[in-house]
């Protein structure tokens, strides 16, 4: 990633601050060639080395993968709506071979934890709720930071940026630093700021909204690579359909978490693409507010599928400044 700060925009504008990489203007950067070259993978498959486990939280059993020395850096990162921990699956071996000890796990109602949920809690609740995935997140950190007996380094990626935000206002003993990977920039009904659809998402439900996720993602209207289409589509099978929606009409209702954020003492990234849902501008103006560098990369909402190099240098960069 190129130094963008000091520069201005073809439009005119100046470029938000972003986090400097190791490559100077007009020098290749060895990270992006990297990602440039990233090949279509079977998404379906986990690599060597990859185990399987699972956490017990207040909504059930959640699906998780971990990667590294058990006893290294605790990397916590966290999917978003739709997602699962396969999404980190290019960053996690670089996180472990510098030294991390790298884990994720999938959403209650997402994927292979699908039969987490409402129901669950005690006493059983209707909806996913912010307080479900802030309290179920808390048990999966609450548990790391025990056994590694230090605090932990958490990527919350898009809503569930949101969510890790919440925790550290809750619990920020169990945080070594957060990284908001394309978290929704706005406080409120959250779609309005989306790119060219912003305006009429304030028309749609939650059902509505979901079943619009839905099926943008199946038709690949953002493009991916086949292997990729093909889990993605697949995961859905598993995907509880009310999970989504609940989410959906929690994104629009974000609490405004720029001021926790900012008062929390701990090294802070917002990192974004250049073709994120929300344009940069906005991003670049909740770090501001939150008191977080900003990293832009080429791509659009998965810099972590995209850009897993670029997206883990800085991650590291920020682990080293704690």
């Amino acid at each position: 990633m190129h130094r963008h700060q000091g520069r201005t925009r073809h439009d005119g504008g100046a470029w938000p601050a972003s986090v400097p990489g190791p490559a100077a203007e007009g020098v290749p950067d060895p990270e992006a060639r990297l990602d440039a070259g990233l090949p279509d993978l079977d998404w379906a498959v986990l690599p060597a080395g990859f185990r399987r486990t699972t956490y017990r939280v207040p909504s059930g059993v959640l699906a998780a993968i971990a990667l590294g020395e058990p006893d290294g850096v605790p990397v916590v990162l966290v999917p978003g709506a739709t997602g699962s921990k396969e999404d980190f699956v290019l960053m996690m071996p670089l996180l472990a071979a510098a030294g991390c000890h790298a884990i994720s796990f999938d959403l209650a109602g997402q994927y292979e934890s699908g039969g987490a949920g409402p129901e669950n809690l005690v006493p059983p609740q209707p909806r996913y709720s912010y307080g479900l995935f802030v309290e179920d997140v808390l048990a999966v950190l609450g548990t790391v930071t025990a056994a590694a007996g230090r605090p932990v380094h958490v990527v919350g990626y898009s809503f569930a940026g949101t969510v890790a935000a919440l925790a550290l206002a809750a619990r920020p003993e169990l945080f070594a630093s957060i990284t908001l990977l394309s978290c929704p920039p706005l406080a409120g009904q959250a779609f309005r700021g989306v790119s060219r659809i912003g305006p009429a998402t304030g028309l749609a439900t939650g059902r509505v909204g979901a079943a619009l996720m839905v099926w943008g993602i199946r038709r690949n209207f953002i493009p991916v690579p086949p292997g990729r289409l093909r889990f993605v589509r697949n995961r859905f099978t598993l995907t509880r359909r009310q999970s989504v929606r609940d989410i959906v009409a929690l994104m629009k209702h974000t609490p405004d978490v720029a001021a926790t954020l900012a008062a929390a003492p701990l090294p802070k990234l917002v990192a974004v693409g250049q073709h994120d849902l929300w344009p940069t501008t906005l991003h670049a103006a909740f770090a501001r507010a939150a008191g977080a560098r900003l990293a832009v990369y080429p791509g659009g909402h998965s810099p972590c599928e995209t850009s897993p190099n670029q997206l883990s240098r800085d991650l590291l960069a920020l682990i080293s400044s704690g």
